[in-house]
This record gives structure tokens, C-alpha cells and sequence, in this order.
């Protein structure tokens, strides 16, 4: 029999079957969110496309955290910049009349050049739940390597338009082991606060929590953390509160009780399109090309840097390739995209003098997931917000800190369900195949085993206390922890390593690395606001300096 359900210890009357025939309408609602609609949305290309030929003082590639800080600073310094991103510009609603997919119907919208979605939670009560999707430029790549599967943002705005919003600040005694060079005082004095306001971090109104329905979830997190002698802690989140509150009040049309978050939110997030971007855009200095894909970066005869480009069609096919000349290029392609591209340009000629440290220092920032089943008297609420706003910290004692992460089925499941970031000590690297003309990353499944060890420092005491036990249903057949995926790649250009403090490469005048690659693996916490703000600092430097 599966363990998915509860022990039975007599009380209240309720046993293990009971259990599975209270929830056994789950799998029904299971079959539907993943059963993928064949609508095909309205293609989105750029009306600023990069011109074939075109000189530009500053090329960016990539536009999520490192890359719209960038581009901001640098044009309010006068730079002209274009931007070059890989997938679409998520501008023009679909044929529901809105942008983004919903969670619990996944159709072509939803995935990266997928004809199968592929889940992060891939099944329920055993069952398989990914469906068939029409092969599309979708917002959600799940990037497949030996040992792992990487999730990344695909469109204007990169990973904040498919991230839960946890805007994290690192505990400053954590912080000399995320990024021993960087000066501590400058990043929480300055820096850390920029990047915060910039993407408008807030914590939620602690008198709605306790009262709203749509955190019951939470709540009972927080009940067994704390019963279990764990501190629950409310984290700041990039979501418009008073949206929020509205939805709860049924006077706008609902985005995170809706249950928008894995394939973009419609309304209340604060990604970067209604941050950073729309800075960028208010500016006039700062152009976009979205579906284009940098091939190659190498020095230019006459100074500055030859940039090979593909545009790309709805389907993932070139329909055009250009070449254009930066004066300097910045790599903010995020964790993987910038070490592969790095890794195959210094492996194929085009950047020859890069060093041996590109690729180097790659982690997962101790992703595990999992979920407990809770006992009928501890229902977790059939309407549960998509965004997180709350976390147990064992960090110190047990080198783990749980995000309370919401199941947002539409249905009571009582089940608790948690994202680990974890103290994994493990490092991968990427490396280029001449054989397969690919890069490879070396990461071993087997290197999960700490991060989940950790993660059962928190959950092994509350299900102790709870008398409840790790839901079996949600990561395949009996199995209990989700260690198959990233949500945070980091590191592959690693800072004073592959960089120097500031992260300009070694080896190249002018060509820098402004993402989460410089990060060697980990920030204890959701690393964005990390990234964001570390590019806050780089930039600053730079435009001081080298413009």
C-alpha cells in the first residue's frame, strides 16, 4: 500500500482509508491540470528587431535580473543599449484573452520547444499528470542535463516571470560565505536596499494573513514549524498586496488565487516588466529583440566585438541570421545560458583567451522539494494563494531553509508542501562535447543526497511531533523527495574566478558577466534579489570606471 496516506493512530476515527477515499477526487482534478489545451496563442515578435549590420555601445544579452539592472544603469548614463532575448516579449494576450497560461492548464504558452509538459510536480497518487502541448516558444524551460533538470524563465523579464516573487535577503552572518569578496557593508548598506526597492519587495500585512483564507496553507506550515521548535519567518515578496487583498474580495479578476505562477502571472506580480523594464523603457536609450539568440561573440577587426545572432520563429526554427558589432557585451543569458554560451566560445576559438574557470562552480542552490500529509483535522485550504510569503529556518543548526510552497489545486489536499534551499556542499561544471557540438553539465543525482539530508532536519522532527508522514505521489510512484530539479542555477562565471571582483571577464577588455553565473552555487536563501543587487554593485563600478 502506498505510504501517501497518514498512519493511523486512532484518532478522531480516521485511518488510512479513509484518508485516500476523502482525497481520491484529487485525481480527477489532477487529470485535468495537466490535460494541455491545443490553442495556439498569438506569436509575439519584436517590433525592434536588431538590424543586420548595426553598430551598439552596449549589447546585453539576456534580459532578466543582472541584465535589466544593466541596461538601466547604463542608460541613465547615456549609454545606448539593445537587448537580445531568447524568448518572446510576452506582450499580446492569447486566445483566452490573457498572456499567460493558468497553472492547472498548461497548453502552448506554458512551455520552452516542448511537445510534453514536464512539471515540476510530474504526478498525483502515482498517476502521471504531464500532457501533450504543441511544440511552441513557451515561458518555462525545463532544461534537461545528466543528474538534473534546470527550470528557466524564456521571455522578456528571464526568471522573473515564472518565479514564486520570494524576495529573500540573505542573513548578513551568511552572507561572507555566498560571496567572500564582495565588502558586506557596501551590499546591506546600499546595494541589497536598491536592488529591494527596485523590485519592489514588501511584506504582507500580518493582521490579512492571519485572517484570509488563501493562506491557510501557511498557517498550518507555521502551526507545525513552531510546534516542532522551528522559527517560521515571513519573507518579503514582489506581489501587489493590495491587488491581492482585492482578488481575496473579489473585485478584480484573480492572478495568484488563481493560481498563477508556473507559467507567468496575469496581473499582481511585480516582475520585471512592471520594474526594471519599464524603467528601461521610460529612458528611450534601450531597444529589445525578442526570439533572437546569441550564437557568437569574438573580437572585431577595428575594435569592440562581432555578435552573431538567430532570429527565431514561434517554433524554435532560425528564419534569419545576423551579425552586429558591440562595443562592449554584457552576459546576462542567466546561470546556464551564459556558461554554455562562455564555455563554447572559448572551447571553439571565438574567445580562446577566456580561463580555465569558465564553466566552473555550478550549483543548484540546494534545491529539494517534498511534500507531508497532514491529518484530516489540519486541512491546508481549497484556495491557496501562488506565492509563498513565508519560510522555516534550520539553516544554522541543520542547513536548510523550507519555503511553505502552495499546492494550488483547487481542492483541500491536506498537504503541506515545501522548496528546501539547502547547504550543498556539491560544485558541477560545464564542458564542451566537440562530439556532439554540445555543453555538458557533469552534475550527479547522487549529489542531491545532502541537500535532502538536511531538508530532514526540519521535516523528519515535524512529522515526529505531527504523527504524519512525506507524501509518496508527487515526484513519481513512492517517491518522496523531489531532488530531480533547480529553480536556482548558480554559478558557471564565477566572481574573482572566471571574473574579476566586478565581473568583467579575464582575458577580454570590455566583454562582462552580470548574472547569477558569478554566484558559486548558493545564497541560503531565493537567490534574486542577490543577483539583482550584486549587479547594482558591479554596474556602478563599471559605468565609473570603464565607460
Amino acid at each position: 500500500m502506498s505510504d501517501f496516506a497518514m498512519h493511523s493512530n486512532g484518532s478522531k476515527g480516521f485511518s488510512r482509508r479513509t484518508f485516500i477515499a476523502g482525497t481520491g477526487s484529487i485525481l480527477g482534478v489532477a487529470a485535468v491540470a495537466g490535460r494541455a489545451s491545443a490553442a495556439q496563442p498569438t506569436a509575439a515578435p519584436s517590433a525592434a528587431s536588431i538590424p543586420a549590420g548595426a553598430h551598439v555601445p552596449a549589447l546585453v544579452i539576456g534580459t532578466g535580473y543582472g541584465g535589466s539592472v544593466a541596461a538601466l544603469r547604463l542608460a541613465q548614463a547615456g549609454v545606448d543599449v539593445h537587448m537580445i532575448e531568447m524568448g518572446m516579449s510576452w506582450d499580446t494576450p492569447g486566445p483566452d484573452g490573457k498572456i499567460f497560461a493558468n497553472t492547472t492548464s498548461p497548453d502552448a504558452r506554458s512551455f520552452w520547444l516542448r511537445t510534453k509538459t514536464k512539471q515540476p510536480l510530474s504526478n498525483f497518487l502515482g498517476f502521471p499528470i504531464d500532457r501533450d502541448i504543441p511544440k511552441y516558444t513557451g515561458i518555462l524551460d525545463a532544461e534537461e542535463f545528466a543528474g538534473i533538470t534546470v527550470y528557466q524563465g524564456r521571455g522578456v523579464g528571464g526568471g522573473s516571470l515564472v518565479n514564486g516573487g520570494m524576495a529573500v535577503t540573505p542573513k548578513r552572518e551568511n552572507f561572507g560565505a555566498i560571496l567572500p569578496s564582495v565588502d558586506a557593508d557596501e551590499m546591506y548598506n546600499t546595494y541589497y536596499p536598491r536592488a529591494n526597492a527596485g523590485l519592489g519587495a514588501a511584506t504582507i500585512d500580518p493582521a490579512w494573513f492571519e485572517s484570509t483564507a488563501c493562506y491557510q496553507y501557511a498557517r498550518v506550515g507555521r502551526k507545525h514549524a513552531q510546534r516542532a521548535g522551528f522559527p517560521f519567518v515571513f519573507v518579503p515578496t514582489v506581489y501587489d498586496w493590495d491587488y491581492m487583498k482585492q482578488e481575496a474580495a473579489g473585485v478584480v479578476p484573480k492572478s495568484a488565487l488563481a493560481g498563477e505562477i508556473l507559467y507567468g502571472n496575469n496581473y499582481g506580480k511585480k516582475s520585471l516588466q512592471k520594474t526594471y523594464l519599464a524603467r528601461i523603457k521610460e529612458t528611450g536609450r534601450v531597444t529589445i529583440s525578442a526570439l533572437h539568440k546569441v550564437t557568437s561573440v569574438s573580437p572585431a577587426a577595428g575594435g569592440g566585438y562581432t555578435v552573431t545572432i538567430d532570429q527565431l520563429d514561434t517554433t524554435g526554427a532560425t528564419t534569419l541570421t545576423k551579425t552586429v558589432t558591440a562595443d562592449k557585451v554584457f552576459f546576462a543569458a542567466g546561470s546556464v545560458g551564459t556558461s554554455k554560451l562562455l564555455v563554447r566560445l572559448k572551447a571553439t576559438g571565438a574567445l580562446p583567451n577566456l580561463n580555465a574557470e569558465i564553466g566552473q562552480g555550478w550549483g543548484d542552490n540546494g534545491n529539494v522539494m517534498c511534500g507531508r500529509a497532514n491529518h484530516m483535522w489540519d486541512p491546508t485550504g481549497s484556495l491557496q494563494a501562488s506565492i509563498p510569503t513565508g519560510g522555516i529556518d534550520n539553516w544554522n543548526a541543520g542547513g536548510a531553509f523550507a519555503e511553505v510552497a502552495p499546492l494550488p489545486t483547487g481542492i483541500e489536499t491536506y498537504a503541506s508542501f515545501y522548496l528546501s534551499i539547502t547547504k550543498n556542499p556539491n560544485r558541477a561544471r560545464f564542458s564542451w562535447n566537440a562530439a556532439t557540438g554540445k555543453v555538458e553539465l557533469n552534475w550527479q543525482a547522487a549529489w542531491k543526497q545532502p541537500s535532502i539530508d538536511m531538508a530532514k532536519t526540519i521535516f523528519d522532527k515535524i512529522n515526529a511531533k505531527e504523527g504524519t508522514i512525506y507524501r509518496t505521489d508527487l515526484f513519481g510512484a513512492y517517491k518522496i523527495w523531489g531532488d530531480h530539479l533547480t529553480y536556482h542555477p548558480l554559478g558557471g562565471a564565477v566572481l574573482t574566478k572566471a571574473t574579476d571582483n566586478y565581473g568583467r571577464l579575464y582575458g577580454y577588455s570590455g566583454l562582462y558577466v552580470i548574472d547569477g553565473a558569478l554566484i558559486p552555487g548558493n545564497t541560503s536563501v531565493n537567490p534574486f534579489v542577490t543577483i539583482t543587487a550584486l549587479a547594482e554593485r558591479n554596474i556602478e563600478k563599471i559605468i565609473a570606471t570603464d565607460l
